[in-house]
């Protein structure tokens, strides 16, 4: 029996699996550096999440790692405040940079994080962060997408627009459809179509679907197959 193998050597291979990940994403070799920005990321999210979301979070990180998370967590004092520039004092502080840095620095972690943990996982943690603060984390590439996203949505006026016009078209088609149908009294089919014509002409003027001019079953010389 072999009493040379180290039982603490799994959780250390896969801690220095998921630092070296971090020093990839980050395109550092400073190790050091890039293991107090993990610290930093760790430490910043996870007080500013509840006791539960934590411990699901945590419980995704390898051994060696779960000990950094919770290494001076007090479950009593959280969350703490979720505002922006508190959020990157303490990020900046831990990772030993500024806070100018410290921003695109958390949103480079996320991206390297987000491989590592379950699909979805980091999802569910930033869902409990208002949008500012999600924003940072996600990093500027992405908030810069969901800032294009925002500047390409129609305005509601443009839907209101859609939404008047939609309307108009179904009166005038319901318009229509009395028209055609057989008249009481004995109205002919032609006058039928003439008084159909004059009522819906102004519901779609209204609107701007059609023009100004005289409609066309009530202009002078009109008849069914003329031009």
């Amino acid at each position: 029996m072999s009493y040379h193998r180290d039982p603490l050597a799994p959780a250390v291979h896969t801690a220095h699996e998921w630092l070296r990940a971090i020093v990839e994403g980050l395109a550092t070799e400073d190790r050091a550096f890039a293991h107090r920005a993990l610290r930093a990321w760790l430490h910043s999210v996870r007080d500013r999440i509840n006791v539960d979301s934590a411990a699901h979070l945590a419980a995704q990180l390898p051994e060696l790692l779960r000990g950094i998370f919770y290494e001076g967590w007090v479950p009593a004092h959280v969350p703490v405040s979720h505002d922006v520039p508190s959020f990157l004092d303490q990020f900046a502080q831990e990772a030993g940079v500024s806070e100018d840095e410290a921003a695109a620095l958390a949103g480079a972690v996320t991206d390297v994080l987000a491989d590592l943990f379950s699909a979805g996982q980091l999802d569910h943690v930033f869902a409990l962060l208002p949008d500012d603060l999600r924003r940072i984390l996600l990093g500027s590439e992405l908030a810069g997408t969901l800032q294009a996203d925002v500047v390409t949505q129609p305005e509601p006026s443009r839907f209101d627009e859609f939404d008047n016009r939609l309307r108009a078209l179904s009166d005038a088609v319901a318009v229509l459809g009395r028209g055609l149908e057989k008249q009481p009294g004995g109205q002919s089919h032609d006058t039928a179509q003439v008084s159909a014509a004059q009522q819906v002409h102004p519901i779609l003027l209204t609107e701007g679907l059609t023009d100004s001019g005289t409609p066309t079953a009530d202009r002078p010389g009109h008849r069914e197959g003329v031009s």
